[in-house]
Formats: C-alpha cells, sequence, structure tokens
C-alpha cells in the first residue's frame, strides 16, 4: 500500500485516534502534549483537514519547543 493510499480520508481512525487523544489527556503537561499529538494526528484522516506527515512534524516539533522553552514566546519576544 502506498502512502496516499493510506492517508484516505477514515472517519474510524479519526474518530479512534481522537478518542485515544482525550483518554491519555491528564493532568500532567507531558498527557497533554502527548493528547495533542495524537489529536493532530487524527488529522491526517479527517476529510475536511487539508494536512499533511510534514505539517504533523512541524507541528510537533512546535510542541516539543513550546514545551522545552516553557512560553509561546519565542526568545526574541522576551527580550
Amino acid at each position: 500500500m502506498s502512502e496516499a493510499e493510506s492517508l484516505q480520508p477514515d472517519p474510524e481512525k479519526v474518530e479512534l485516534l481522537r478518542e485515544v487523544a482525550g483518554e491519555i489527556r491528564g493532568e500532567t503537561s507531558e498527557s497533554e502534549q502527548l493528547a495533542a499529538i495524537v489529536y493532530r494526528l487524527s488529522d491526517l484522516y479527517d476529510g475536511t483537514e487539508e494536512t499533511t506527515p510534514e505539517d504533523i512534524y512541524r507541528a510537533t516539533r512546535h510542541i516539543v519547543t513550546v514545551k522545552e522553552r516553557g512560553t509561546l514566546a519565542r526568545d526574541s519576544d522576551r527580550d
């Protein structure tokens, strides 16, 4: 199966991934991060979303960067 075939809209995958995201979301920032990543991953299979694996990668990198930095502000914004 090609990548294009595996990323076809699939409402069942969307529902499952979003359910998992809801279940793993917890009190810790790490569980919230992971839930956000899984939820974003579900967008790949949502026919109403226009996203790519690269978009998911960039969003995941952003989530991790914000966590490491402790803020949404960029370094230049904090000066």
